[in-house]
């Protein structure tokens, strides 16, 4: 993997984290997500209207990533509303880059060198370790479920989205139309929990439009890298975001202990390296 690819990941793990950060910084979670949809909307609309419309051989591919993201965002909320994300969320994101790997190889014939088996599995196997240190398998079973589920739904739109990227012809006006369809369940979702309150509060409309532009240009830059570099490798770099996640919390929110999520970075920084080597 080039340093200008490896470089674009690295970047959007660290965005997809921050907003992340956001998340758990305020306590109306679904109004901070509604808010972020709306920024996929606006960033939609002004993708659309700057790119070609995407080549036909695209197009179910974008249908198929929409509606993924629709369940994903329904598993998300039902595991808030179990109150054991932050616990499981490593799992989900954990699983993901050997899905990715593995449908890529099926599909595409995609394989990766054996250094590029290393470094994916350095990466996961360093999620996985920080999702034990956060008392995983003491999780109930439905949550465990559901983070099962969310790994299998965004394994499935990674790879959706990087055969369709590359059949649209155009990056951008894939990923405007995918921002525009993929927004409304969230959106509708955080309204229907806000239906019985006075209205969204000011920080969490600031708050929400800031992890909006950053989660939209984290899955941009993701989008992008797919079409110049092996999905495999892509998607195992980009969860790297977890263990960045896991760092903020030690370092910025005081979380314990931090030798295990150090620990933890560590290792999936050593699949990081390998990854760039190969």
């Amino acid at each position: 993997m080039s340093g200008f690819a490896l470089g674009l990941v690295l970047f959007s793990a660290l965005l997809h984290a921050s907003w992340n950060a956001l998340l758990k910084a305020i306590d109306d979670r679904a109004g901070v997500l509604g808010a972020v949809s709306l920024v996929h909307v606006l960033a939609g609309v002004v993708l659309i209207g700057l790119s070609p419309l995407p080549d036909p051989a695209s197009w179910p591919f974008i249908a198929i990533s929409t509606i993924v993201h629709y369940g994903y965002y329904v598993l998300l909320f039902r595991a808030y509303r179990h109150g054991d994300l932050s616990q499981v969320y490593p799992i989900s994101r954990g699983l993901a880059p050997g899905f990715v790997a593995l449908s890529a190889w099926v599909l595409l014939g995609e394989g990766l060198p054996v250094l590029g088996v290393v470094g994916l599995v350095a990466v996961s196997g360093g999620i996985c370790l920080l999702a034990l240190l956060r008392g995983t398998v003491r999780a109930e079973h439905a949550t465990l479920g559901l983070a099962l589920l969310l790994g299998v739904c965004i394994g499935s739109y990674s790879v959706a989205d990087g055969i369709g990227i590359r059949a649209a012809g155009t990056a951008t006006g894939y990923m405007g139309w995918l921002f525009l369809c993929e927004a409304p369940v969230p959106l509708v979702i955080a309204l229907h929990r806000h239906r019985n309150r006075e209205g969204f509060a000011p920080r969490t409309l600031i708050f929400g439009a800031m992890g909006g532009v950053a989660a939209v240009t984290a899955y941009g830059l993701v989008l992008y890298v797919k079409t110049i570099a092996p999905l495999g490798a892509v998607s195992a770099l980009r969860e790297s975001s977890v263990i960045i996640a896991a760092l903020i919390g030690v370092l910025v929110f005081g979380e314990r202990p931090w030798r295990g999520r150090v620990l933890a970075a560590c290792v999936v920084a050593s699949g990081v390296v390998a990854l760039a080597m190969m």
